[in-house]
């Protein structure tokens, strides 16, 4: 019986924190010897959705891609992180329910924070009217209406939201997995362990 995969779709705001917390999610998948993939909306929207542009129509394009990725990979076993705006509602949940298996975080920042992080410098620009379209600034961001998870990044630090996604994870992994599967640690992390040690 091979192992079930799942997607895990972070979204929020630029600035929030999604690749934050979805690599520390990552690490702690490699280091437990899991399949996994990253899907960075910024790579893939310069890779496989060169082209569109930031319309409604092209910005849930670029989610059916990212989601039709999500689903192959989902369906052959793997454990698949995407980090991507994502800021409407509506084709989130389309691409939901095509996936399947499919845990929804929400990366939740007020955007006054997200402002203050500015780390790419997007939303001066967007301020300054170089970026048209800014999501948080003249483009809505709808967030979910019932996330499987909620990470509240002004509050909280980045280890007690990994340990909220998680939970929730370990849920799906310990009723999807067969009863005799044991990942099996991973190489580096074990050299990880032995240079720590």
């Amino acid at each position: 019986m091979q192992e079930q995969g799942i997607t895990i779709w972070f979204t929020g705001l630029s600035g929030a924190g999604k690749t934050t917390i979805c690599r520390a999610v990552e690490q702690k998948l490699i280091n437990l010897g899991y399949k996994v993939e990253v899907l960075d909306g910024d790579v893939v929207r310069q890779n496989l959705c060169k082209g569109l542009g930031f319309s409604r129509e092209d910005r849930n394009e670029n989610i059916r891609r990212i989601g039709f990725v999500a689903q192959l990979l989902t369906r052959n076993g793997v454990i698949v992180l995407v980090s991507a705006i994502s800021p409407y509602r509506e084709i989130r949940e389309e691409v939901g329910q095509k996936i399947g298996n499919f845990m929804e975080v929400y990366v939740n920042a007020p955007l006054e924070v997200c402002e203050q992080r500015d780390v790419k410098g997007l939303y001066k620009r967007a301020r300054n009217g170089e970026i048209p379209k800014f999501t948080g600034i003249d483009d809505p961001y709808e967030p979910p209406l019932n996330p499987t998870v909620e990470c509240r990044t002004d509050q909280e630090s980045v280890a007690e939201s990994l340990e909220k996604v998680w939970q929730k994870l370990e849920e799906f992994l310990k009723s999807a997995m067969p009863a005799n599967f044991t990942p099996e640690i991973s190489s580096k992390a074990v050299q990880l362990h032995k240079n720590i040690v």
